[in-house]
């Protein structure tokens, strides 16, 4: 488990992140009962419940963390997993704040968890465990469209959320904002297109905006555009999978590496993603898949080289123990933690550029805040200004056509006089919350002489947000 190599280097998950706030706070010279204030966590719930499962009560336990009601609602995703814990909730919960502050969404953080096995249970069981978690949320507080949004994490999706909803709506059938109180739901059920490849879809964007910078790419010692760089991407799970899935398809990317449970496949000119994510779907794994070399420890394949290293599942994956034998000149990290705090001083001492998972990771919050937005609309984005912009297209064409005395071809046509509709405007929303935020991150570590690095840029542009917000209300 990720947070026992956290613990091996003797702290845990939430003490590593801590350690970049302390380091934040610091440099920010901010007074230390603020500092304490902006590191606690406000509030967290442990729960546990009984739930038949084949005849026999099984016991379920659960937590909800609110670090920082300073925006509301409190916004994070809930993981099903066995090695869910407080201590893991509590820093998911904080990083949540800081990554909403990055990239200028008005929420506070949470993060909840629950200690289940998924793979264990049929569906008729999650369900009944998923609605009984969410009933014992809602019952304290820690659900609702006001002041508590949870979203999927690891081990959930759309479906645990529709359960979520459904039962929010059941205990408050009055409340007209129902649909808002949990996000990344089923299109269907108030869901937003576009929530389920976010966090993946954030992180190309992420990408994309690092390489608009010829002085940034040259720190790393990396040359030209996004196209044909080398990437090896650990965990090819719903993040992962998008991630890695358009930079080949869109950017023309080289996936040259896929590390997942049981091993690596590897391939120097390039591996088909969608193809091998239809293999890990049917098979359960990498083992076997044609047109590779397979590599039974995985972790060994997060040491070759490559040009961008993403690593898309757990914490804990780069320490103190093989940070220097990672050959990447840039990490993107896409999953949360998933370089602990000694591993990071070593790869910056080698020069080694990263992403950080507070800004890199967070398409996923963004769209869920786009959808939480339409729910309480109550309409999609687009119905009331498409027609109007199509037929100021169709204008436009005919001035030049007019002007011109020609025929503006087809395909030129179509662009112009489309309309976006709500999956074009989420994209479109999405991009430019990311480039933006790493335009600041760009700016902060320029003309900051204490800040080497774009983890900590992004920490303190977080706490100067939130600071500004505790001063001004108190604390």
């Amino acid at each position: 488990m990720s947070d026992t190599k956290f613990a091996q280097e003797g702290m845990s998950f939430r003490q590593s992140v801590e350690h970049m706030v302390d380091h934040a706070i610091e440099i920010m010279e901010l007074d230390d009962g603020l500092g304490e204030a902006l590191k606690t966590c406000q509030s967290v719930i442990q729960v546990s419940f009984p739930i038949e499962i084949n005849g026999r009560a099984e016991i379920f336990t659960g937590w909800r963390a609110t670090h920082s009601a300073h925006r509301l609602p409190s916004k994070g995703g809930i993981r099903y997993a066995p090695i869910v814990d407080q201590d893991e909730v509590e820093a998911l919960a904080a990083l949540m704040t800081y990554k909403c502050a990055i990239v200028d969404v008005p929420f506070g953080g949470s993060k909840g968890g629950l200690v289940i096995d998924p793979a264990k249970y049929e569906r008729h069981q999650i369900e009944a465990i998923t609605r009984r978690f969410a009933r014992e949320l809602i019952g304290k507080g820690y659900l609702s469209p006001a002041k508590n949004v949870p979203a999927p994490d690891m081990g959930t999706g759309a479906r645990e959320m529709g359960w979520m909803v459904d039962t929010y709506r059941q205990l408050f059938p009055d409340d007209i904002n129902y649909l808002g109180s949990v996000t990344g739901k089923p299109v269907e059920h108030g869901g937003i297109r576009g929530r389920t490849e976010a966090t993946g879809r954030g992180v190309q964007y992420a990408l994309r905006e690092f390489f608009r910078h010829g002085d940034e790419v040259k720190r790393t010692g990396l040359e030209g555009s996004l196209a044909g760089q080398r990437i090896i991407v650990q965990g090819l799970g719903n993040v992962g999978y998008h991630a890695a899935h358009f930079l080949q398809t869109e950017d023309d990317c080289r996936i040259v590496a896929i590390i997942e449970r049981d091993g690596a496949i590897i391939n120097p000119d390039g591996l088909d993603v969608e193809s091998v994510h239809r293999h890990i779907r049917e098979h359960g794994g990498v083992r076997d898949y044609p047109e590779a070399s397979f590599q039974a420890n995985g972790d060994e394949a997060l040491e070759l080289e490559c040009d961008i290293l993403i690593p898309a599942a757990l914490e804990g994956v780069i320490t103190s123990e093989n940070a220097d034998r990672i050959k990447a000149p840039l990490i993107a990290e896409a999953a949360n933690g998933p370089i602990t705090f000694k591993a990071d001083a070593k790869l910056r001492e080698r020069g080694v550029e990263i992403i950080p998972d507070a800004y890199c990771n967070a398409g996923g919050v963004i769209v869920s805040y786009f959808e939480w937005i339409r729910n309480l609309n109550h309409v999609r984005f687009g119905r009331i200004d498409k027609r109007f912009h199509e037929a100021q297209g169709q204008h436009i064409i005919t001035a030049i056509e007019m002007a011109t005395n020609t025929t503006v071809p087809e395909w030129l046509r179509e662009k112009i006089a489309r309309g976006a509709n709500e999956f074009d405007l989420i994209r479109s929303g999405l991009d430019d919350s990311m480039r933006l935020a790493l335009q600041d991150i760009i700016e902060k570590r320029r003309e900051h002489e204490r800040i080497d690095d774009y983890r900590m840029a992004a920490y303190v542009i977080a706490i100067e947000k939130i600071a500004r917000s505790y001063l001004d209300i108190g604390y």
